[in-house]
């Protein structure tokens, strides 16, 4: 089984978008950082939520934060959850309400001025995400954005945004996650002085 040129276009092609995030979204991810620093140090919770694959990757976020991000980094736990992760509320919502209030009703119940959600859509145009967001704003929270492609209906409608330029959703998602480790390890450090 030869793949030797779908690997080599598949790697060439995660790097090329990544290497656009250096000049045009640097200052957009140390903004985020602030936002979520911020948030932690005046006892905020971080609230993350996506679809699909970024619903994994808002798993996995709020996962490293409150566990530990790099091996032998020994710190306290970091308030983060992902909205995605509790079947039971997952389930009567989806049932009661309808997916797209899914994020929207959980943000109504604990989302308070001192914290910040967290949105990521390849599209920019989730439904549950567009909700969650003008709940965030409702409750006075900040909101980060991480996109892709031209930001979808989304753009504009965050405090912080980082649209990953690119319309492909591997890439997009590996963007995401690689910008989800980084606000970790900006958290670590702002935090608990952590490398």
């Amino acid at each position: 089984m030869e793949h030797d040129t779908l690997i080599q276009s598949q790697i060439e092609d995660s790097i090329r978008v990544k290497a656009q995030l250096l000049p045009s979204l640097l200052p957009n991810i140390k903004a985020a950082g602030k936002v979520l620093v911020d948030s932690l140090k005046g006892d905020g919770i971080l609230y993350f939520a996506g679809n699909g694959g970024s619903s994994c990757d808002a798993s996995h976020i709020a996962a490293e934060l409150v566990i530990r991000y790099k091996s032998g980094n020994e710190r306290k736990a970091i308030p983060a959850i992902a909205l995605n992760s509790d079947q039971a509320v997952l389930t009567a919502c989806a049932n009661d309400y309808g997916y797209e209030f899914l994020f929207q009703r959980q943000l109504q119940a604990f989302g308070k001025s001192k914290d910040v959600f967290i949105g990521l859509t390849t599209s920019g145009n989730s439904k549950n995400i567009i909700l969650a967001v003008e709940e965030a704003k409702k409750n006075g929270m900040k909101v980060v954005l991480l996109l892709g492609g031209d930001g979808g209906k989304l753009k504009g409608k965050a405090d912080v945004e980082i649209i990953i330029p690119s319309s492909v959703t591997a890439r997009i998602q590996e963007s995401h996650i690689l910008i989800g480790h980084i606000l970790c390890s900006i958290i670590e450090k702002e935090l608990f002085g952590l490398d």
